[in-house]
């Protein structure tokens, strides 16, 4: 079963997936929130995903960052439409800059680079992949 997980940005929407055996991260794509229900509804139907993870935007002290009530209200609907699948979050506050950084030396050429949709799903391979570390895969 795989594990998905989630940079959530109320423009795009950043997923990232691993392998079934969960050895690796991969980013998949970046949908428009208005999208992701039908996304997920068609991609669990073809797939089994036993965790969401989902990036938690936080201020440098800890507290929430004002882009938090968006995710709140998408962690919500994640557990709401999906119970079965369990949902932790993982503090995102430097993966996109870490994103950004690892476009840079990539090797890309500029256009490429100022994608931000790639930024978005580069985002959550760097959230799921912080979430794996932490358990130990």
């Amino acid at each position: 079963m795989r594990i998905m997980a989630f940079d959530y940005g109320t423009k795009r929407i950043g997923i990232a997936v691993t392998d079934p055996l969960q050895i690796i991260a991969t980013s998949l794509t970046t949908v428009h929130p208005e999208e992701i229900w039908t996304f997920l509804k068609d991609y669990l139907q073809q797939e089994q995903v036993e965790t969401f993870v989902v990036g938690k935007p936080l201020q440098m002290d800890g507290t929430d960052s004002e882009s938090a009530q968006h995710v709140l209200g998408f962690t919500r609907k994640l557990k709401k439409e999906y119970p079965a699948i369990n949902l932790v979050e993982v503090d995102e506050r430097f993966t996109s800059k870490m994103a950004s950084s690892a476009i840079a030396q990539s090797g890309m050429k500029k256009n490429k680079r100022q994608n931000k949709g790639l930024v978005d799903t580069v985002s959550a391979t760097l959230i799921l992949q912080t979430y794996m570390d932490t358990k130990g895969f």
